[in-house]
């Protein structure tokens, strides 16, 4: 039996020992943080796995972040912690429906936010992320744009690039949306003094309510550079957990106590010690069509921000 102290400094050691580099997406919890050699946004950690002298990678996340990895890293053994571990946003839309809404739509560039599966940006034509989707659709010279697969994300983006004909089609982070105006409301009456920092996945109307909206990286900067000492949070909930650790001379309120990602909730730190073990997760196989594919859309999105 181990304590989690112990399974974490065994995982230290075996981590080493069979040179796996550890990638923990922000919205996992604190004590996979710990023994991660990299916590960050989604696409930020395909990129330090790309740079990273290790021969295998072990995503701490869900499959399109594995898969994003791979995209960027062919040669090295790319891992999911625990395999049942999806993203509902990225299953929404899938490459038939996306092809029929082109066939509709030919003089539309196809924006395919980073959160969707490779197979899906193989049809697109640039991706984006949640800090660097406003700056890239501004540069598209297409001014008209096919935004996917988040509806909520897109009015944003579309809010701050007016010059822009947006098209958007209903999808988006059924996480995100259960925050509502109603929380808001209750969460400002709560903590008067507080400032409301939301992601962009929020409902428009909430988003609206913020006194800043951002990625998740984008929240956490703020919060520890503000100089005020009260936050609500509005993305998942394992963020404030982590801003309480970095920050402890501040405090930090969820906006909605249900404002979570059970896909991201599903890997243990256990997961995380089988792996490292050899005995767990899943080995991340693209095929190479797809993966050049996918990487021609991630390019752009280079290209152009």
């Amino acid at each position: 039996m181990f304590t989690t102290r112990e399974m974490q400094d065994e995982i230290i050691r075996l981590k080493k020992e069979k040179d796996i580099c550890i990638l923990a997406h922000a919205y996992q919890s604190h004590d996979i943080w710990e023994v991660a050699d990299y916590v960050g946004d989604s696409f930020g950690l395909s990129q330090q796995a790309a740079k990273a002298p290790q021969k295998t990678m072990l995503m701490c996340g869900v499959r399109f972040m594995a898969e994003t990895v791979k995209i960027l890293s062919p040669e090295k053994t790319v891992l999911l912690s625990n395999r049942a571990a999806g993203c509902p946003m990225a299953e929404q839309m899938d490459v038939e429906m996306i092809s029929a809404v082109k066939a509709q739509n030919p003089d539309y560039t196809v924006v395919a936010y980073v959160n969707t599966t490779s197979e899906l940006k193989t049809i697109c034509d640039v991706c984006v992320t949640s800090s660097s989707a406003v700056k890239i659709v501004k540069n598209i010279p297409n001014k008209n744009i096919l935004f996917i697969p988040d509806c909520n994300l897109g009015q944003w983006v579309a809010e701050q690039v007016p010059e822009k004909n947006i098209r958007l089609l209903q999808g988006g982070c059924p996480t995100h949306v259960r925050m509502t105006v109603k929380d808001v409301e209750r969460a400002k009456k709560l903590h008067p003094e507080a400032k409301l920092l939301v992601h962009p996945e929020c409902l428009p109307a909430v988003t609206a309510m913020a006194d800043y909206k951002g990625s998740t990286t984008g929240i956490m900067d703020y919060a520890k550079n503000s100089d005020a000492k009260e936050f609500i949070i509005g993305t998942e909930n394992s963020i404030v957990s982590h801003l309480q650790m970095e920050c402890p001379d501040k405090k930090f309120y969820p906006l909605s106590k249900d404002c979570v990602c059970h896909n991201m909730k599903l890997t243990t730190l256990a997961d995380v010690y089988q792996c490292v073990q050899g005995v767990g997760g899943e080995v991340i196989e693209l095929d190479e069509n797809i993966r050049l594919g996918a990487k021609r859309c991630i390019d752009a999105m280079l290209e152009l921000g």
